[in-house]
């Protein structure tokens, strides 16, 4: 089976693809190297510098004819996505589009990687699938739109596909931006024993999943064969001044937090539900907080 990865060179990217090879799975990656990385192109997979946004897109579907895409190219940065939504819009909208319309074309299925954005301030916690979509950022709009076009081209033309909802990610090579790089940077300031800069009191809560739990997430979607849209998370409230606690006792520093105004766009409390991934993926995460820290503390090291 051959697999194409957009955004294979980024941090949840590169990961992936190197699950997939593990697997034995034939990879083909595209990515313009905007965020990703050269030095994360996995020596195994086939690699296109292309911007999905791009005409060329076609000929990478026409030679490599993938048997599924796996969608991770996008615009990721919520302070960006509020300051620059045409941009936003036109990569992680219109791009997904053009994926669609290749996926239709050469009969692949698609998983898409979606967010715990779309849901905005929670209205219930967990937050489950059916939970009301009221996204607070122009970012949060850019990844339930094309959940809304991919459904449509189920009804149409009977795509095959999985929607991923990611909680906050974190983990090796993850760069200090997006919605989970707080790890990341606290991690590498507090390296460099700086006090880690949070925004707010700190009593706001995320739920963190490890990379290498949505890259078996990844992995079990693209085995199912289920439509639908699925909450990839530990169903597990972390409050931020927790995370700093975590990390300060694997590092055993005692540095305090330097506490700033809040972020606009920013949900305060958010935790996604996975029961329904456990049941119809038969997928579990694996890697607690303090594992998962840990072994980002230990890439960060090298």
């Amino acid at each position: 089976m051959k697999v194409l990865v957009t955004g294979g060179a980024g941090f949840i990217g590169s990961n992936v693809v190197e699950g997939l090879i593990d697997e034995g799975y034939r990879t083909v990656i595209v990515d313009n190297l905007s965020s990703g990385k050269q030095k994360f192109i996995h020596p195994e997979a086939k690699f296109y510098s292309l911007n999905i946004l791009e005409d060329n897109l076609k000929t990478v579907f026409e030679k490599e004819r993938p048997d599924a895409v796996i969608h991770l190219a996008a615009q990721i940065n919520v302070q960006d996505s509020l300051e620059k939504s045409t941009l936003d819009a036109e990569v992680n909208i219109l791009g997904t589009l053009k994926i669609l319309e290749l996926c239709r074309k050469y009969n692949c299925k698609l998983i898409y990687s979606s967010s715990a954005a779309v849901y905005g301030n929670p209205v219930y916690l967990p937050v489950d699938e059916r939970h009301p979509i009221n996204p607070l950022s122009n970012y949060g709009i850019s990844k339930y739109t094309p959940e809304m076009y991919i459904y449509l081209f189920s009804q149409l033309y009977s795509l095959d596909y999985t929607i991923l909802r990611y909680a906050n990610v974190y983990g090796i090579r993850q760069e200090p931006e997006g919605e989970g790089g707080v790890v990341s940077i606290f991690i590498k300031k507090m390296l460099n024993n700086e006090a880690p800069i949070i925004y707010g009191n700190g009593e706001q809560t995320r739920d963190f999943i490890y990379v290498k739990d949505v890259v078996s997430a990844n992995l079990a979607a693209l085995k199912k064969d289920t439509r639908g849209v699925f909450n990839i998370s530990c169903n597990k409230e972390i409050s931020i001044n927790h995370l700093v606690d975590e990390i300060n006792s694997l590092l055993n520093t005692k540095l305090t937090p330097i506490y700033k105004k809040f972020k606009s766009g920013d949900i305060i409390h958010s935790c996604l539900d996975n029961q329904l991934t456990i049941k119809k993926l038969d997928w579990n995460p694996e890697f607690s907080l303090r594992e998962g820290l840990k072994k980002t503390i230990e890439y960060y090291q090298l």
